[in-house]
């Protein structure tokens, strides 16, 4: 059974991530309008001018979302999504294919279908849309993952059989 409560998400809470951390860090972003204006951006992950706010509610507490680049509810945007050590991901997928750059910590990450991948900092994952998958924070410290969305940024809960 699929869980569509992400709207409430996309335009509430992201929304307001993505005006603090413009206000947080006197960016503009790009919503994809081709007339916005773009302004060179560098954060690391432990950045105190990034604004963190919760997951999606399918996600249980502890999971944290920051918006780095453009409007989470149009295409292009792009998050930081942090989870402190030990913390389980639940299966879940995505309308939009993601890519992503593990920045902190190892993480397992398994997409329906395959074999666990086993992500350590720097290593690079491709998950297409649509497709569910869970993850662990198997290491000692947070796991922090750099996520670039072609679409809207959503989460859909996945309850159905998963092997």
């Amino acid at each position: 059974m699929k869980d569509t409560h992400m709207n409430g998400f996309r335009n509430l809470s992201v929304a307001m991530m993505a005006l603090g951390l413009v206000s947080a860090c006197g960016k503009e972003t790009n919503s994809g309008d081709a007339a916005a204006v773009q302004t060179p951006l560098a954060l690391l992950s432990t950045d105190s001018k990034l604004v963190w706010g919760p997951c999606p509610p399918i996600f249980p507490a502890g999971c944290e979302i920051s918006v780095l680049h453009g409007d989470p509810s149009k295409p292009n945007a792009d998050v930081f999504l942090r989870v402190p050590a030990g913390y389980t991901l639940p299966a879940h997928s995505h309308t939009s294919v993601e890519r992503m750059v593990l920045v902190t910590g190892q993480l397992d990450v398994q997409y329906k279908g395959s074999q666990v991948a086993h992500l350590s900092a720097g290593q690079y994952a491709y998950g297409p849309a649509g497709l569910p998958h869970r993850g662990e924070c198997i290491s000692a410290e947070p796991c922090t993952l750099f996520i670039a969305f072609e679409g809207p940024v959503d989460a859909v809960r996945f309850d159905e059989g998963f092997e």
